[in-house]
């Protein structure tokens, strides 16, 4: 009787030990985003940009640990701006590590010589106007980015990049919540809308506010989803419930697709 009392006791501590270190396992991490927008006045400093990010931006992104980077241009048939655009997505672990970027690349000698044109250029011949940089945390319902699935042509497709602000920080909150407790994160997913990413924006020109980008194959089947979400009764639902109302004071769209180059 005793050795089996031993044995039942070691078999709880160990059952005990288990369950503490389950329960004080982490969970898995939301992950911090970069955009970074490029604002061009000239095809030339396209040209310069774009040379620039596929030959050595990107490929120094991914020697630093980034597997996937995104590169997306307006659409000239949905947008109403005339501004050439370039948007540049980067997904990080964590924000340390967006921190340490710049570290890792200053001591990348092949970045530093594959990107020369650019980042040598003089400042009469800039490849830019400017750099708007946007900073986010992934939703807790959306922790990390993901690949879209889509078959066509990168020139067919239509990512659409929404910014939703609000009137003040604790309404914007209550929109997140809307994503979140409220699923709608859950919903677009349910239909098919292919999203990269939910996040809510910590530092950039417009705050505060969230943006979040789904990925379609082409426009007939954009505006499709956007028709059936709608009508979605779980959407109807959602959207009558007092404690989400007027939580949005611009809703902001940007049509988008993805460059030859880009990873996702």
């Amino acid at each position: 009787m005793k050795r089996v009392s031993k044995i039942a006791l070691v078999c709880l501590l160990c059952f005990v030990q288990v369950s503490f270190l389950l329960a004080s396992a982490p969970t898995a991490s939301r992950e911090f985003y970069e955009l970074k927008v490029y604002h061009l006045k000239s095809d030339a400093q396209e040209a310069t940009v774009d040379n620039f990010l596929e030959k050595a931006y990107l490929p120094a992104l991914h020697r630093a640990g980034i597997a996937k980077v995104g590169v997306f241009k307006p659409r000239s048939d949905a947008n109403s701006t005339t501004e050439k655009l370039i948007y540049v997505f980067i997904p990080f672990r964590s924000s340390d590590d967006f921190f340490k970027l710049e570290q890792k690349l200053a001591s990348d000698k092949t970045y530093q010589n594959d990107g020369k044109e650019y980042l040598d250029a003089v400042y009469t011949n800039p490849p830019f106007e400017r750099i708007e940089t946007i900073l986010l945390n992934a939703f807790e319902k959306a922790p990390h980015y993901t690949l879209p699935e889509l078959t066509s042509p990168k020139k067919d497709r239509v990512y659409e990049l929404r910014s939703y602000e609000s009137h003040t920080e604790k309404i914007s909150k209550n929109k997140i919540d809307m994503f979140n407790k409220g699923d709608e994160v859950g919903l677009f997913k349910r239909l098919g809308f292919n999203a990269v990413f939910y996040a809510e924006v910590v530092a950039g020109s417009r705050m505060p506010n969230l943006m979040y980008l789904t990925t379609f194959d082409n426009k007939t089947s954009r505006d499709q989803h956007w028709d059936a979400f709608g009508k979605d009764d779980y959407w109807k639902k959602l959207s009558a419930m007092p404690q989400y109302q007027k939580n949005v004071s611009r809703n902001d769209m940007r049509f988008l697709y993805p460059t030859d180059y880009s990873d996702i």
